[in-house]
């Protein structure tokens, strides 16, 4: 019983690693999002980023996208309706990134409304994201 669970365990822990060491000149933003929605970094400042997992952003004010993939619950789409899938982008707009410092922004939904807070290391909320596009984005 022990091997299997070994086996699964190493992966997962072989999966934080591939993640870039935070350089201690910018700021890094760590994405988390409620289970069963996907969360991907997309730009930073109006530019595309290369790898969607998190944001690393020089010291200063910046504006972050996301695009945020929720379900909808069958309740909140209509009688003997079925759950469906919503794709958001959101956009949150900070000016005191710190370098060396780091936050977590936080991703959600109610209902068909998406939300995105960022928070300090200190776990103090610091800036709302708002929401753009929904769709096909």
């Amino acid at each position: 019983m022990r091997k299997p669970l070994l086996y699964c365990l190493f992966p997962a822990l072989g999966a934080c690693s591939l993640l870039p060491r935070p350089d201690p000149d910018q700021a890094w933003i760590e994405l988390h999002d409620k289970a069963g929605n996907t969360l991907q970094a997309t730009e930073v400042d109006e530019r595309p980023l290369e790898d969607d997992r998190y944001f690393q952003v020089t010291p200063g004010e910046h504006a972050l996208q996301v695009r945020l993939q929720f379900d909808v619950d069958p309740a909140n789409v209509g009688p003997d309706s079925a759950g469906l899938s919503r794709t958001c982008l959101l956009t949150l707009d900070y000016d005191g990134f710190d370098a060396g410092r780091r936050y977590r922004l936080a991703t959600g939904s109610f209902g068909f409304r998406p939300w995105a807070q960022l928070y300090d290391e200190s776990g103090n909320a610091v800036a709302r994201g708002r929401e753009g596009r929904c769709g096909d984005v």
